[in-house]
């Protein structure tokens, strides 16, 4: 019975984590204004647009901001908390799954921020001018966080120093200013979501 319940955590975590990666990497698409003709930003709209329409009705999007697509990816992450949970411990319904919910989406965005950048500074190495379209959209989702630290730090002899500091900034906000902290102050079980 305990592998069971064990192999149904996995599953659960892992659709729900993949699921919540697509509704943020969309959110950052979007932030970013990234190029809605590429392909693989093309798929990823088509994909997630069945979880996010039912929210399009009530909430708008400000700005750049798109509500529905927080809204969407906030009740995938809560389903998956509370399913997780019932399976492991036998627990129902908590409120303080809803703001375990938002740490993990805030851990699952400052992850896509770091293997994004990892991914575009072997890219820089391995395939500098390459135009395939899913190093094109890392570069769009990671320009306006590489920008202005660009702006302060410029590239000397051809290396962009300011992905180190984007790093150190990535690492802090996980590890000791946000999500960490977070997480031990609303007594988040470690492993509970997928990537955290």
């Amino acid at each position: 019975m305990n592998y069971l319940s064990d192999g149904g955590i996995f599953v659960v975590q892992t659709l729900c984590g993949l699921i919540v990666l697509a509704l943020n990497l969309r959110f950052l698409m979007q932030i970013s204004r990234a190029n809605y003709y590429n392909p693989i930003a093309q798929g990823l709209v088509k994909a997630t647009n069945p979880l996010i329409s039912p929210f399009r009705a009530v909430l708008p999007v400000i700005g750049r901001i798109d509500l529905a697509n927080l809204m969407a990816a906030w009740v995938c992450q809560t389903l998956g908390i509370v399913l997780t949970m019932l399976l492991a411990t036998g627990t129902p319904f908590m409120p303080v799954y809803l703001l375990w919910s938002v740490v993990a989406i805030i851990a699952s965005v400052l992850n896509l921020y770091f293997f994004a950048l990892l991914i575009l500074v072997i890219a820089s190495w391995l395939a500098p001018y390459s135009a395939n379209p899913a190093l094109e959209l890392v570069r769009e989702i990671t320009e306006p966080i590489c920008a202005p630290v660009r702006r302060v730090i410029p590239a000397l002899g051809g290396l962009d120093f300011s992905i180190i500091v984007i790093f150190i900034g990535l690492s802090l906000l996980e590890n000791n200013l946000l999500v960490r902290p977070l997480a031990a102050l609303l007594n988040m079980p470690r492993g509970l979501v997928f990537g955290f």
